[in-house]
């Protein structure tokens, strides 16, 4: 383990890079000034300040890092403190209970929340509309993909965010993880990665 950084210096964080949308994520958080690396590795995950779990295929990324001996480093990982922002995708994998999930479907865990996969409805239900979050001036562009939502949140977890329509919780926060339904990384609003700098830094 690397020794820890000045509180001044700029937090380097990694994007689980196994799949989904790696690169988009790098990019903004770069636009931050933010020293981004992919993490496919148990070494590349202990030199990071924190994590982004990307969108993509929730199943697909927990067998990945089964193939690549990552995931028991994960769960470890977020346990010990590391801060994590899941998206879509990424919140089924911080997720402590799950509803609809494939047969046997492992998370990572972390979040005192049950969620529910593919709440929303298919690909051909994805829709994008104005997120309200608390904190933020105005609301960010959302854009859910088969998207997940919160269906039931612990007593410690922060609502950040639900949808206009539904009323349902599309974000949240505990401790050092955040979570958030839709995709913050498409698009050219740089908030959302923003607050989770915010929270790196914090949790330095």
């Amino acid at each position: 383990m690397p020794p820890p950084r000045p509180a001044t210096s700029s937090p380097t964080i990694g994007v689980l890079a196994l799949q989904g949308d790696v690169r988009e994520h790098v990019t903004a958080l770069e636009g931050l000034g933010v020293r981004a690396v992919t993490v496919r590795r148990p070494a590349e995950l202990d030199a990071v300040d924190g994590l982004v779990l990307p969108g993509g295929e929730s199943t697909t990324i927990v067998r990945l890092a089964r193939t690549f001996e990552l995931l028991e480093p994960l769960r470890a990982a977020v346990a010990g403190g590391l801060p994590a922002l899941g998206t879509c995708a990424g919140m089924i994998l911080l997720a402590d209970r799950l509803l609809d999930a494939a047969a046997g479907q492992e998370t990572i865990g972390g979040l005192d929340v049950t969620v529910r996969r593919n709440a929303f409805g298919r690909q051909v239900d994805s829709f994008e509309g104005p997120v309200r979050v608390a904190g933020l001036d105005r609301p960010v562009h959302g854009v859910f993909i088969r998207a997940p939502w919160v269906e039931e949140a612990g007593p410690d977890v922060e609502v950040l965010a639900r949808d206009e329509r539904t009323d349902r919780i599309v974000m949240v926060r505990q401790g050092a993880l955040m979570a958030t339904s839709f995709h913050p990384e498409v698009g050219d609003d740089p908030r959302i990665h923003a607050l989770f700098r915010e929270l790196v830094t914090h949790h330095a």
